[in-house]
């Protein structure tokens, strides 16, 4: 049994066939990423936000002033 022979064609359509499989994949992992990344920006901001008002909130001075 011999296969039959492999056109241009035929490997046109396969590495159509792959090529559009990757950009789905890819499309997929761009929108996960950015998903990810927003949350850990999000994340990120909140930490910095929060510790910045804790280490603000020991270390001030309290200023106490009295009428005479």
């Amino acid at each position: 049994m011999t296969d039959p022979a492999i056109t241009p064609a035929d490997l046109e359509q396969k590495f159509r066939s792959i090529q559009g499989e990757i950009e789905t994949v890819s499309g997929d992992s761009k929108k996960l990423l950015q998903i990810a990344g927003a949350v850990g920006a999000v994340l990120l901001l909140g930490a910095i936000y929060y510790f910045g008002r804790r280490s603000g909130k020991r270390n001030s001075t309290v200023l106490e002033i009295r009428r005479l």
